[in-house]
């Protein structure tokens, strides 16, 4: 029997601090399912979200992606299908995932091998699908090396790992101790500080060294027109962040004379551009990937009730882990 409401965090016109209420259960319409919600993440992508991509119509719940057990379809045999099963899935413009019940499409959920926790089901899409297509995107254009920003992050770290996997070496710019630290710790060969006075000279040498024409960029600013400059001609420039919220300036001789393309990667594009069953495809691939190169680090642990704590855990600490909602027990099931 489900009930009529539900906990759920949940944001209003003009707030800039959650809350957590009750709401009604949504129900499922075509196509769709509703799923009781074990876990859920707190992305960069999230809180990008809250600050600068809130919709028109208020109140609604954040939340990106998560894990938890379908339990009631709408119209459609798919759906139907999902009934009863642990799933990994994504939003789908009807409610977000930080809450006990969510309602989504039936194609945005992937069924939850049983080898993985809710807990590592629930940060199965995001990161380990961006760092599985960064990675095809690589090995497809024949790139002999990887240079990227924000490398201790999650995904930062993901592409270490995919990178040794695949031949790739990648060459990781941090900002601080703590970052190389994490890193040489992870077996990173290559590691760049880019407030040391020599960043530049060193970065442009080791890419030059590496044939390092793949530049990632999450951070955006200064430092990315940096990357661009000292990389090799005919280099690959792929933005896929902006953490510094600042533009980037670009130098035109740097496409014009030596052949750099500028480009940018954006997870819901490329989902629409390979459609449902190639996003099948590559959700099959990264729970195979979860345990070793797509593992993910979880360094704290929040119910519903305490949503302003692990929001704050997460914006001061991204380095530490991922900050999971966890509305059950996400480590059984």
């Amino acid at each position: 029997m489900i009930a009529k409401n539900m906990w759920a965090v949940v944001f209003e016109k003009g707030s800039i601090e959650p809350q957590v209420r009750q709401i009604p259960i949504p129900q499922p319409g075509p196509g769709q399912v509703l799923v009781r919600m074990v876990a859920s993440p707190i992305n960069p992508s999230d809180l990008s979200f809250m600050r600068y991509g809130a919709p028109k119509t208020f109140p609604f719940t954040p939340g990106i992606e998560g894990s938890g057990t379908v339990v009631a379809a709408g119209p459609g045999l798919y759906p139907r299908l999902l009934v009863g099963r642990r799933v990994i899935l994504s939003e789908s413009g009807y409610g977000g995932a930080w809450a006990e019940y969510m309602v989504t499409r039936a194609t945005a959920c992937v069924p939850l091998r049983s080898s993985l926790s809710f807990e590592q089901g629930a940060t199965m899409l995001v990161n380990p699908l961006t760092a599985l297509a960064i990675m095809d995107m690589a090995r497809k254009g024949k790139h002999k090396a990887i240079a990227n920003n924000a490398a201790a992050s999650a995904l930062g770290r993901m592409i270490l790992r995919l990178g040794k996997k695949y031949g790739l070496p990648v060459i990781n710019i941090v900002r601080n101790q703590e970052s190389e630290d994490l890193l040489r710790g992870d077996g990173a060969r290559y590691i760049l500080r880019e407030e040391t006075p020599d960043f530049d000279e060193s970065y442009r040498r080791l890419a030059q060294e590496l044939k390092a024409t793949f530049i990632l960029d999450a951070v955006g600013g200064e430092l990315a027109a940096r990357m661009l400059d000292g990389a090799p001609a005919g280099s690959f420039f792929l933005a896929y962040g902006n953490r510094s919220e600042k533009a980037m300036s670009v130098n035109p001789l740097a496409i014009l004379l030596e052949r750099k393309v500028i480009s940018g990667f954006y997870l819901r594009n490329w989902a629409a551009q390979i459609g449902a069953l190639g996003v099948l495809r590559n959700t099959i691939r990264a729970q195979a990937l979860a345990p070793n190169e797509l593992q993910t680090i979880i360094q704290a642990r929040f119910p519903l009730s305490q949503a302003r704590q692990a929001l704050d855990t997460a914006r001061a600490n991204p380095r530490d882990g991922k900050v999971l909602f966890v509305m059950n027990d996400a480590r059984i099931g």
